[in-house]
């Protein structure tokens, strides 16, 4: 299975701020949307950072409330790891896994395509293993 698949069950829609966005703006747009990261496009759409839910906590725990006013681009991550849409969910798990990190940005020929979250990989896999779980009493009832 791979990250297509998911992105055709929960769609392609990705908040993105631009990196003068103030860490309050941000933190006002995740609370309205529900999201735990946006992704950061400069003028031209081009994929320049991520800053998640990590990110400010930290800013602020190091500088304090007054941090809020600063602007995404000196605390996002830029060097963001991607995948595309053909990558395998085993490989975006294990990114996550060794980067420490929830959420992958999908790209497709340079541009934003979605996004994956930890919590999108969890649901898939839990539909999975309820789906073999099924089979199994299928296969037991009928044999």
């Amino acid at each position: 299975m791979n990250v297509a698949h998911i992105l055709s069950q929960k769609g392609r829609d990705v908040v993105t701020v631009s990196p003068d966005f103030s860490l309050h703006d941000v933190c006002q747009l995740m609370s309205e949307k529900g999201i735990g990261a946006v992704v950061v496009c400069a003028r031209d759409g081009e994929l320049v950072g991520i800053l998640s839910e990590r990110d400010i906590m930290r800013t602020i725990a190091a500088s304090g409330a007054r941090a809020l006013e600063e602007r995404v681009s000196s605390h996002m991550t830029s060097t963001v790891v991607t995948c595309r849409e053909d990558t395998t969910i085993q490989s975006v798990m294990e990114r996550m896994t060794e980067g420490r990190f929830r959420h992958v940005p999908v790209v497709r020929e340079g541009r934003l395509a979605g996004i994956i979250s930890i919590g999108d990989l969890i649901k898939n896999r839990l539909a999975e293993v309820e789906s073999e779980q099924d089979e199994l009493k299928r296969y037991i009832a009928t044999a």
